[in-house]
């Protein structure tokens, strides 16, 4: 069983992701998104620790937010699509991959804050 978090852009008071996992553990950052089609709307994944990703063997395009210790935007990129990297970023601690739009929509952008809180309901894995 896993918790489920919420990411909300502070600055702007939006959620991001009402449905995020964490991957925090060597295997399952390694695998990240892969396997999967897509992300649905409200998705995400937290990969920590974690300061740079790449989308090779992905099916999709993702956006990517990369995260200081306070949960503060250092790097943000919409819409990777498969096969990039988006290399190590100083500060960043860990990475938030949410769904291809969602920063345009959000207009969350770097230097906005997300706090991640856990969802008080598990949820089976």
């Amino acid at each position: 069983m896993s918790k489920l978090f919420v990411a909300r852009d502070v600055e702007t008071g939006l959620i991001m992701a009402d449905r995020v996992t964490v991957a925090s553990r060597h295997l399952e950052r390694a695998v990240g998104l892969l396997g999967r089609n897509h992300l649905d709307v409200g998705e995400g994944l937290w990969i920590k620790p974690c300061n740079g990703v790449h989308t090779w063997f992905m099916r999709f395009s993702i956006d990517v937010v990369a995260l200081d210790a306070d949960g503060v935007i250092v790097d943000a990129v919409s819409m990777l699509r498969p096969w990039r990297m988006r290399l190590p970023r100083p500060g960043a601690h860990s990475v938030l991959e949410l769904p291809a739009g969602t920063l345009l929509t959000a207009q969350t952008k770097v230097g906005h804050r997300i706090h991640i809180e856990a969802w008080n309901t598990p949820i089976a894995h």
